[in-house]
């Protein structure tokens, strides 16, 4: 199985990879079909971890190869790292603006995006599916880099980066999962609808892993461009859910940086 991943496209790997987290995703689903509830102090430090994860993954495992291969082709580093973040962010911006969605624990007129009438279930999905969006994009992008054959771009920073995210996203699954089944609904449907919210992971990953095989000379904007996406996450959905309670701020933090050293640790140790 090693092999036959180790010798498959970029666009195959990436496939595996994020079929991967979504399969986490769908992990922390399952804990619907053992509980009705998480305690809350839990749920906040695996917030507060994944938001490291994401903030570590950002900067080793894309922004940095990101300026690392604008030098080595020839463009100015700060510039290609500046405009790909940026472009990431507004892009991020303008989906949260516009796509119709509610975050976990708020009630349903606290939605987001363009008003409409549906369901708090669907609204619940589409708020972690716009997390996974930058997150598959992400892991995608830097399989797509492994085979520029570029030295800053490596298959143990690639896999890394899966696993990073995969990490991340048990809490995801679970925050969708557990509200809706204490709402009232099956534990089959609340399973359903959150492992549905990964489901866009292997679409987005072989998406970017296409997108910047097919031009490559981009490559360097599509990495930033990728951090860029997924710190937004961070600062406009991750670290605001996970300190809604004032009293586990600390705990928070502490599960913060031992997401970031978690990634840290994984993306150099494979690189």
């Amino acid at each position: 199985m090693t092999d036959f991943f180790l010798q498959s496209s970029p666009i195959i790997q990436a496939l595996i990879a994020t079929t991967f987290t979504w399969l986490v995703t769908a992990a922390g689903a399952s804990l619907v079909f053992t509980t009705k509830t998480v305690n809350q102090k839990f749920m906040d430090a695996m917030l507060g971890f994944a938001a490291g994860v994401m903030i570590a993954a950002s900067f080793w495992s894309l922004l940095a190869p990101g300026i690392d291969m604008a030098e080595q082709m020839g463009l100015t580093p700060w510039l290609t790292a500046a405009i790909g973040f940026m472009g990431g962010g507004i892009f991020m911006r303008v989906i949260d603006n516009y796509l119709p969605h509610l975050h976990p624990g708020l009630a349903i007129n606290k939605s987001e995006g363009v008003k409409t009438g549906w369901q708090r279930s669907t609204l619940l999905v589409l708020a972690i599916t716009l997390h996974n969006i930058p997150e598959g994009l992400a892991v995608g992008v830097a399989f797509g880099a492994v085979a520029a054959d570029l030295p800053s771009a490596t298959m143990g920073g690639a896999i890394a980066l899966a696993l990073g995210i995969g990490l991340q996203n048990f809490p995801e699954g679970t925050a969708v999962a557990l509200p809706l089944r204490r709402e009232g609904m099956n534990r089959r449907q609340c399973f359903a609808l959150g492992q549905a919210s990964g489901m866009v992971e292997p679409l987005a990953g072989v998406a970017g892993a296409y997108f910047v095989l097919s031009m490559q000379s981009i490559l360097p904007y599509a990495l930033c461009f990728a951090a860029g996406a997924m710190i937004f996450v961070v600062i406009e959905e991750l670290i605001p859910e996970s300190q809604q309670n004032q009293k586990n701020i600390d705990l928070v933090t502490m599960a913060t940086l031992a997401g970031f050293t978690v990634m840290m640790i994984l993306d150099v140790a494979l690189a």
